[in-house]
């Protein structure tokens, strides 16, 4: 297992203790929304309790197939808001990246599969520290910039690139964001995947595609 590997180990199990909380209900929906400690911010957020729940729901299931089909802990972290699926990492297995994304498509709930994994034969050592800090500075400065709505907005950091992944009220506010994540120190590129309030894909899922090609290692990487 690689060092990178190794990182996202525990990315994953942080996920355990909402699995104990969704199987002590009836159903995981029910008992997510029974939560105290989602209650709380769920409420607030663009998507709403239910939404919130659903997400909870369709990751819990996309681990546990992860799981079954030996795809957990191989590089790739997923992380969901409002059905849309945003895959990251890097993974020196094409055959298991096609087969994570084949997976998240199937996952009842889900409406969109990003795939923003990148596939290498060098998965980059000794980043961990560094886009741990890009993701708490940028989290800290969505949280204290009172013109966005941070609770809507989930940061993923990968070898120095963010991704976003939310809901913006409006394209000033995504601007904004976007703009915290280019001025955070460390960062090398931003990619964005938030959509307005307003964006018609909230009301209609994307069609998986027939075939959905890899994110191949970049030249000449800084």
């Amino acid at each position: 297992m690689t060092p990178r590997q190794q990182r996202r180990r525990p990315r994953w199990v942080l996920i355990l203790p909402a699995a104990v909380v969704a199987t002590a209900g009836c159903t995981p929906v029910g008992a997510a929304i029974g939560a105290g400690a989602m209650v709380g911010t769920a409420v607030a957020e663009e998507r709403g309790l239910d939404g919130t729940a659903r997400d909870v729901e369709i990751k819990l299931t996309l681990l546990k197939r992860y799981d079954d089909r030996n795809v957990l802990f191989r590089g790739i972290a997923a992380t969901v808001m409002e059905g849309r699926v945003l895959l990251t990492g890097q993974i020196t297995d094409a055959a298991v990246l096609d087969e994570a994304v084949r997976i998240a498509w199937r996952v009842d709930g889900v409406r969109e599969v990003i795939n923003e994994v990148v596939l290498t034969d060098r998965p980059e050592p000794g980043t961990d520290l560094r886009d741990a800090l890009i993701e708490a500075d940028l989290r800290q400065a969505l949280m204290f910039d009172t013109s966005v709505l941070a609770i809507n907005y989930a940061v993923e950091v990968e070898d120095g690139i963010v991704y976003l992944l939310g809901i913006a009220q409006s394209e000033t506010e995504r601007r904004r964001a976007v703009a915290h994540a280019r001025a955070t120190n460390y960062v090398r590129r931003v990619v964005d995947h938030t959509i307005l309030k307003t964006d018609p894909r909230r009301a209609v899922a994307a069609p998986p595609p027939a075939a959905v090609p890899p994110v191949v290692q970049e030249e000449g990487r800084s």
